[in-house]
């Protein structure tokens, strides 16, 4: 392999892939990148077997080759190089890179060694704009749930239906769920992804780009003209998060968001560290906050509310909320509500963003 790159493309080339690197591994060429060349330039791809990048920059190929070099070096060096221009070469097993007076030999490993990229077919003719995908998944991911008792709440339910698409994500005590309207030439499908493979898919392509998606069994692809990323999928049947989405929550309170924000901040300064629990106290003029913590104090506060409905007094984990609220595209936000014991959501107030976005969120006992 022999050819010349521009030092910012081979930097943007290794930005995208280095993510998909594992940070450990007992596979020692997962912790390299492959390097291939291509008619358009070099291919660069990464994988840590459950979720694969690859992705080409433009380069002038002399000679055809490829070879798998240590991730962390070579993104080091890119980084450090002095010049614009940058010449790569490779024989057996070693790569020489070449920046001005800079020289550098590197050891790698042969490509045959490198893992396969799953297969998959592009057969259902199925096309997403990337910023539909990037909506969707920086309004749902942060719900999805990180213990590994229920290893199905690991992931995000992604529907995608011929006009509509959806993505559902919770922990079992908070629910985020956003739908997108639009032409997706799909028949209907489910399936349930790893939230660091949509990160991945957030990060990389522009919002104006249009994806490709390819299935198979056990993978997704998401894949544009220069950039592909596969994902394996988790296996299993999602809850039924419809059946938890209250649909006779009979009072509503409409607050400003920063204002609650806030409010819920100097809360947690006292709440508890392993509750999180803040109590709101709501009636037709004003929200009530209180914590109280034994062994570390009591807080309390109030912000005005527009409330419809009896009086209500409420538990909720104050950094759940927090969290939902940091997503909230609106100055207001809209609560449902129907009782101490029942879930509430929580909705943009006034959104005309093109969108159906909708969180829940379970309460706290108010006594232990």
């Amino acid at each position: 392999m022999r050819l010349s790159i521009a030092r910012e493309k081979l930097q943007e080339g290794l930005s995208a892939v280095a993510s998909a690197v594992p940070g450990k591994t007992t596979l020692p060429v997962l912790g390299n990148l492959l390097l291939e060349t291509t008619e358009r330039g070099l291919k660069l791809s990464a994988t840590d077997l459950d979720v694969a990048v690859s992705t080409e920059v433009a380069a002038d190929v002399e000679t055809a080759g490829a070879l798998t070099l240590p991730a962390r070096k070579i993104t080091e060096i890119a980084r450090e190089l002095p010049a614009p221009s940058v010449k790569i070469s490779s024989s057996d097993q070693r790569a020489v890179i070449e920046c001005g007076r800079s020289k550098f030999k590197l050891l790698g490993m042969a490509k045959d060694e490198f893992p396969a990229f799953p297969a998959v077919a592009y057969d259902r003719n199925l096309r997403v704009k990337s910023g539909d995908l990037q909506r969707l998944i920086s309004h749902t991911v942060f719900a999805v749930s990180t213990e590994e008792s229920r290893p199905i709440l690991n992931g995000v339910l992604w529907e995608i239906h011929p006009s509509q698409l959806l993505m559902v994500a919770t922990n079992g005590h908070r629910l985020a769920r956003m739908q997108v309207g639009g032409q997706y030439g799909s028949d209907d499908v489910s399936v349930i992804i790893p939230p660091r493979a949509l990160e991945q898919v957030r990060r990389l392509f522009p919002a104006d780009e249009e994806l490709e998606i390819g299935m198979s069994e056990n993978h997704i692809s998401f894949r544009s003209p220069l950039t592909t990323v596969i994902s394996r999928v988790i296996e299993g049947p999602y809850p039924n998060y419809e059946q938890v989405i209250p649909l006779d929550n009979d009072k509503t309170a409409v607050i400003d968001r920063a204002a609650l924000t806030s409010a819920l901040r100097r809360m947690a300064i006292v709440a508890s560290d392993q509750t999180h629990r803040v109590r709101l106290s709501f009636n037709a003029a004003l929200v009530k906050f209180s914590v109280q913590t034994p062994d570390v104090g009591e807080a309390q506060d109030e912000l005005p509310v527009h409330f419809s409905g009896d009086p209500l007094e409420i538990g909720f984990n104050g950094n759940y909320l927090l969290e939902i609220l940091r997503y909230m595209p609106t100055d207001d936000v809209r609560l449902t509500l129907k009782g101490p014991e029942r879930a509430a959501t929580i909705s943009p107030e006034g959104w005309d963003g093109g969108a159906d976005y909708l969180c829940l969120l379970m309460p706290l006992r108010l006594v232990d």
